[in-house]
């Protein structure tokens, strides 16, 4: 089971708070509502002081769980929502950033919306699932949008904060896949070009409705080649979209060491590894600074960054690099 509010003594910077267990969706290839079983929200109230207790031992970040954690609150009474909570936990002083996943585009709402477009320390940055780009595996996958509804949602996102980031998640080789419904899935990241897709080949849940009901007819091999195929085509993006954002300046706030490298990530939620001066009397930043960069190089993955200042956790005050 789970120990819920159970608090870390020394949390990481960017630190997580399960807000919702369970799901309702029974997606035919999940074994979640089976296992976890319904949706059951924690109270606001316990979420805000594990959250506060968690500042008050140094976290800056907290991003609020679920696996449908748009859908938080509903079984609450009195009820409420995400955006409710978004704003209650906005409001805890020392915190200064605010992520939540992982959402299904059918309880997106624009309610939600524009909680992260308006409220200060919620990041622009939204994860949402299309699993597949066919509608009929869509409908065989049980997920109750098609790929038209899930573009609409998409475009209404991007038209309310043109310069989100979105992420997905995609399932490759599901029961019964053709390689006419694989390429509608790469069709719809080709149009979105997301900033990261979590990638999965279907396999096989012993409970679930596709293990009772549908046949694993796509061969091993054929999975792994789509993987390739998405993973050739992302890169190919990322690499792209990434390369642009030299020269350009970003807020990091700082994680720690990564093969023994200071890294941090931007309200984007870009990995950008720092490069500190040597010699220059410059305090090295600690995880928990916030550090002003400008953007000098790019990968696929990653980027990488100068310092311009540094406001520190302890001093508070802004040192500039020469």
């Amino acid at each position: 089971g789970c120990l819920s509010g159970a608090v870390p003594e020394n949390p990481n910077v960017a630190s997580f708070i399960p807000i919702v267990h369970g799901c309702d969706k029974f997606c035919t290839f999940c074994i979640i509502p089976y296992r976890r079983g319904r949706e059951n929200s924690r109270s606001a109230f316990e979420i805000i002081h594990e959250a506060e207790m968690l500042v008050a031992r140094g976290v800056k970040e907290i991003t609020l769980l679920g696996q449908n954690v748009d859908s938080y609150g509903h079984d609450l009474r009195p009820r409420m929502d995400l955006a409710d909570l978004l704003e209650q936990v906005n409001d805890i002083s020392g915190l200064e950033r605010i992520r939540f996943l992982t959402s299904h585009p059918n309880d997106m709402s624009i309610r939600i919306l524009e909680a992260v477009r308006d409220l200060p320390k919620v990041c622009e940055t939204i994860n949402l699932p299309f699993q597949a780009g066919d509608d009929t595996i869509l409908a065989n996958m049980r997920r109750g949008y098609t790929s038209g509804q899930y573009l609409e949602k998409v475009a209404l996102i991007k038209e309310m904060m043109p310069e989100v980031s979105l992420t997905t998640d995609l399932i490759v080789g599901f029961a019964n896949e053709t390689d006419e419904q694989f390429e509608r899935s790469m069709d719809i990241l080709r149009a979105v070009e997301f900033e990261k897709v979590h990638i999965s080949e279907y396999s096989y849940r012993e409970g679930t409705f596709a293990s009772r009901k549908m046949s694993d007819d796509v061969e091993r091999a054929v999975k792994k080649a789509r993987k390739v195929t998405v993973d050739e085509l992302q890169r190919e993006i990322q690499g792209r979209k990434n390369a642009v954002l030299i020269g350009q300046k970003y807020d990091v706030l700082v994680e720690g060491r990564k093969r023994g490298r200071l890294h941090g990530r931007n309200r984007g939620d870009k990995l950008i590894y720092l490069n500190v001066p040597d010699g220059l009397g410059v305090p090295v930043p600690q995880a928990g600074d916030t550090v002003h960069v400008e953007i000098t190089d790019s990968s696929p993955y990653s980027l990488e960054a100068g310092l311009l200042k540094v406001e520190s956790k302890v001093k508070k005050e802004k040192v500039p690099v020469v």
